[in-house]
């Protein structure tokens, strides 16, 4: 964790030992602005249908829960934990609205599978026509679904995902250096490097778009800016990549 004011320690200490509301003011006082930053990033992709107002309050709600469960003493930045829980709360409720159609929904799982069956055969990313031809369908059917289905390729930080000990959040696997069980991190040093090798051999435009998002933090506009193309394009190739890693985890499941 970055070193903290002796001030925001304290009131971490006393909210942790007591649950003073004072402190608990404080806190989210402090890490408000991480809400409206997350939900900032998540209007770009959404329906116009879908009212800021309410993304707003699943992601405060997100807040309140990291507040709540986080563990100071773990080695692990709150902000980092809270963007996860905050962006979990938000796809949560849109997943509990129910605003993706079903047969949207199902078609997105075929594609899923698409790649993860054609890439672990290829052992490399796969070409829209490779999918599209796989799945009976034309490219422009494919580029439709996965356009509709932007958010539904995000991964909550409460979905689970099968070990040898069971079921397992996601959020489990964020990096914990403290971590004591040799097969946990034996797992998460597989995870993040099969999540690299699957980054590095992205095709260049979604690459691309990953790096700016995720390690640049640009929203999607600017990302659209950058590398002039459309929003809308931009959502797509971001969708696709996230599609292709969530392949590379799957294997990484299935071989485990």
């Amino acid at each position: 964790m970055k070193k903290m004011t002796k001030k925001e320690l304290n009131h971490w200490e006393i909210w942790q030992q007591e649950r003073e509301p004072e402190s608990g003011e404080y806190l989210v006082e402090k890490y408000l602005p991480l809400v409206d930053y997350v939900v900032q990033r998540f209007m770009i992709s959404l329906p116009k249908t879908v009212e800021k107002d309410d993304i707003h309050s699943l992601g405060l709600e997100g807040l309140l829960d990291a507040l709540d469960k986080f563990d100071l003493a773990r080695d692990l930045k709150f902000e980092t934990y809270a963007s996860w829980r905050i962006k979990g709360a938000i796809i949560d409720g849109l997943r509990k609205s129910d605003w993706l159609p079903r047969s949207v929904r199902q078609q997105v799982k075929k594609i899923e599978q698409a790649y993860v069956e054609l890439e672990q055969k290829n052992n490399r990313s796969v070409t829209d026509k490779e999918v599209s031809d796989h799945l009976g369908i034309t490219k422009a059917e494919l580029n439709k679904t996965v356009s509709e289905a932007a958010l539904s390729t995000m991964i909550s930080i409460d979905q689970t995902i099968q070990d040898d000990t069971g079921q397992v959040a996601l959020a489990n696997t964020i990096e914990n250096n403290n971590a004591e069980s040799p097969e946990r991190q034996l797992m998460e040093n597989v995870l993040k490097e099969t999540l690299a090798n699957a980054i590095d051999r992205l095709p260049e435009n979604e690459k691309l778009t990953v790096s700016l998002c995720y390690f640049e933090e640009l929203t999607l506009t600017e990302i659209a800016e950058v590398l002039n193309l459309s929003v809308g394009r931009i959502s797509q190739l971001h969708s696709k990549a996230m599609l292709r890693l969530r392949a590379a985890i799957v294997s990484v499941h299935d071989n485990y």
